[in-house]
């Protein structure tokens, strides 16, 4: 194992395992995954999206957001709206029982962040929350 733990993309790797299994556990009751999270997540950033958009920032293929999308409406925390500038496309919007449910797994999201990171003290999780969006905002967006 010593020659993959020198490679530092499989580490990170390992850690998004790690990260997506614990906070998939913490989802479990509501039948949500983290990717329904996130794109839960990502609508409370704004007024709503397009689901291409969707697929684009959040790096899923187009198919799995129209599911993901399906279980979040089935759940009414999402819906599907006529887009302001074009009727014959729909955007996602977040509902207030949307709202509701991310605040109500925020603790649950600390405490996740909090396992993962517990060998880390504050300077070195702020080093590297710092690092990973310096990584992120170059190659993810």
């Amino acid at each position: 194992m010593r020659g993959l733990h020198a490679d530092t993309g499989y580490l990170l790797y390992r850690l998004g395992l790690r990260s997506g299994q614990l906070f998939n556990t913490s989802l479990q009751e509501s039948g949500l995954r983290l990717r329904h999270y996130a794109v839960l997540r990502f609508l409370a950033t704004g007024e709503g999206a397009l689901q291409r958009e969707l697929s684009t920032r959040l790096g899923y293929d187009p198919s799995a957001i129209v599911g993901l999308v399906d279980d979040l409406e089935k759940l009414g925390f999402a819906e599907r709206r006529p887009a302001p500038d074009d009727r014959r496309s729909r955007i996602v919007v977040l509902t207030e029982n949307g709202r509701a449910f991310l605040r109500g797994t925020e603790a649950a999201g600390l405490r996740v962040t909090n396992e993962l990171l517990a060998p880390l003290d504050q300077q070195e999780r702020a080093t590297l929350h710092a690092l990973l969006l310096r990584i992120t905002e170059d190659g993810l967006n």
